[in-house]
């Protein structure tokens, strides 16, 4: 099967298109590899390096999806079945920090992507939203919350992602387009960058640090990047999921504070202080991927113990890091 991945040099992109290729299928590459210009610039350089040399070895085009010619041009030498769009702002904290940029990727990029998908009669449009469409649901459900559960996004990043999601829908209501949405949560694992929650606990309990918790009652869905790139795959090949939308999240909810106190006991070195919840934030939990289990058999399996003992060890033998100086 022919399939263009957006974002496939990214944490989660090169997993999926490495596990693609994996099982035969042609896979073409858009990333402009952009460092959204809050990442710094060496670390990103760094893992893209990785991700491209062990893991992605298909032709790779440096375009931003905002671009109508170049991108135009991809489907059109291509032909793409499927689209499998991860290219986006990754999370709230750097949509905030410029949401004009922000909305231009995630909503005229996206419109770009839908246009030319049904031009080029692609077969089905995955759109990786995220679990920030639901807003506040901490404790909503004793098995975690489901796809049928009301969206109230809290920010922009949400919003942005709850809108994209709409407009996959009106194109599919209005020419046909085939589309399944998933939802990840708190993805996190090797080959990812510093600034997002659990990097930043490993990283500074490794430093002899304080990790801060915003909120110690706080709880996340926290997926293994293994896990997510698995329910990405398999719900992308599936025939089984025309025009659904999945939670694709280990389905297990912990709170910040047993994450932190996990980080330390790896590392054997940092302290925790506990601060106020950031109202910036929603307050969410665990998520129920019953669906998803049952329509094309997901099945993730890490649990922060593991995911954080693995992410260490890449951590310790990761070689930018060890330039700077973690111990």
């Amino acid at each position: 099967m022919k399939i263009l991945v957006t974002g496939g040099l990214g944490f989660i992109g090169h997993g999926v298109v490495a596990q693609l290729e994996a099982q035969g299928h042609e896979v073409v590459v858009v990333d402009c590899q952009t460092d959204y210009g809050i990442i710094d610039q060496s670390e990103l350089n760094s893992l893209v390096d990785e991700r491209r040399q062990q893991f992605c070895t298909p032709r790779v085009f440096d375009y931003d999806i905002r671009d109508r010619e170049g991108m135009a041009w991809v489907y059109r030498q291509y032909l793409p079945e499927v689209v499998i769009h991860l290219a986006s702002f990754p999370r709230q904290k750097v949509v905030n920090s410029n949401p004009q940029l922000g909305s231009q990727t995630m909503s005229e990029g996206l419109l770009n992507l839908l246009e030319l998908s049904v031009r080029y009669d692609v077969r089905k449009f995955v759109y990786v939203s995220s679990s920030m469409v639901y807003g506040n649901f901490k404790d909503t459900y004793f098995d975690g919350v489901d796809e049928t559960h009301p969206c109230r996004p809290i920010g922009q990043y949400g919003i942005m992602k709850l809108a994209g999601e709409w407009l996959v829908e009106d194109y599919a209501r209005r020419t046909g387009l085939t589309y399944t949405t998933l939802r990840p949560s708190a993805v996190y694992g090797p080959r990812d960058v510093e600034d997002r929650v659990v990097s930043r606990f490993l990283l500074t309990a490794m430093r002899d640090g304080t990790i801060q918790v915003n909120g110690s009652d706080e709880s996340l869905d926290f997926t293994f990047v293994a896990d997510a790139v698995d329910g990405i795959v398999a719900a992308s090949v599936s025939n089984n999921t025309d025009n659904m939308i999945y939670n694709i999240t280990r389905g297990r909810g912990r709170t910040l504070l047993e994450a932190a106190e996990l980080a330390v006991k790896i590392a054997g070195s940092g302290r925790i202080q506990i601060n106020d919840p950031d109202g910036n934030f929603p307050s969410r939990g665990q998520l129920n991927t019953l669906r998803a289990r049952e329509d094309f058999g997901f099945q993730p399996t890490v649990d922060i113990e593991q995911g954080f003992q693995e992410y260490y060890a890449w951590l310790k033998d990761s070689i930018y890091w060890s330039q700077k100086t973690v111990q």
